[in-house]
């Protein structure tokens, strides 16, 4: 059994939750950001990460649609005054996440994100204080459901904005160059 978290970056009711990324189509680096006020947390994930949570989290409000006698008005289509196309505030990584949970807060109508740090299987001697610390800590997102729905809108776009796939064999292809591996059927 672990014990908690020591340190739970917690946003209740952020001014701001998005998923951005920093650098050129390729070497993407893809953050989970949170903000509430002078608190600003980034968390790196990957990009199937991102898009898997903007999944879950459409299906979730979905499911909660369909909920007989639902009180929570939920949007089927994002919200257009809550669209937020800015950058990146800065962004200084505070974990890189591993397992992500979704859950739902009724109490409050709220969409919950948990992302706990990725932690590594056979760590050498030197990393074993950092995986320690890293175990430390966690990130716990609340969002109302028409913030969760433009993010789940806006982590899609960002996903869909990377590098073009090649017609041919379906791999993304680099600006300076692609080879192409057609399948052979």
């Amino acid at each position: 059994m672990t014990d908690a978290p020591a340190h739970v970056h917690e946003f209740d009711w952020p001014d701001r939750v998005v998923i951005g990324t920093v650098g050129p189509p390729g070497a993407r680096t893809f953050y989970l950001q949170a903000r509430a006020g002078a608190q600003l947390v980034s968390i790196a994930l990957e990009k199937q990460q991102s898009a898997l949570l903007a999944q879950k989290i459409d299906e979730v409000l979905d499911q909660l649609i369909d909920v007989e006698g639902n009180r929570f008005s939920v949007p089927t289509s994002t919200p257009v005054e809550l669209v937020d196309n800015d950058p990146l505030e800065a962004a200084q990584e505070q974990f890189r996440a591993g397992t992500i949970g979704i859950g739902w807060d009724p109490t409050t109508a709220q969409v919950i994100i948990e992302a706990h740090p990725l932690l590594l299987d056979d760590a050498d001697e030197d990393a074993v204080d950092d995986v320690a610390e890293a175990e430390s800590e966690m990130l716990r997102v609340k969002m109302p459901v028409g913030t969760a729905r433009a993010f789940t809108q806006r982590t899609l776009e960002i996903v869909d904005a990377g590098r073009p796939l090649c017609t041919l064999c379906g791999y993304p292809m680099d600006p300076d160059g692609h080879i192409c591996i057609i399948p052979e059927y």
